[in-house]
């Protein structure tokens, strides 16, 4: 196992997480966004009104994109487990 097989890898699955997590840290941003200016027109400074809708948003991010975020880890990991004989050479 080379240098460049362990680099390739460890991009490979650094990919991977990104992809997985960014639905909900997307839609978190774009929710915290939503609620700080809605709180600074209105003068609001409630600290449960920026937590209850992010939690909420993200979890239906998570239902809606569970779906995709299974496909790509199993076909991460079928294709990690399809390459494992080359990587013992």
């Amino acid at each position: 196992m080379t240098v460049d097989i362990i680099i390739g890898l460890a991009a490979e699955a650094i990919k991977v997480t990104l992809l997985l997590s960014a639905p909900m840290l997307i839609v978190g941003l774009v929710i915290g966004l939503i609620i700080s200016i809605f709180q600074a027109v209105t003068q609001i400074q409630e600290m449960t009104l920026t937590f209850v809708p992010k939690i909420v948003a993200v979890m239906l991010a998570l239902v809606v994109a569970l779906p995709w975020m299974i496909n790509l880890i199993v076909t991460y990991t079928q294709e990690l487990f399809q390459t494992i004989p080359m990587y013992i050479r």
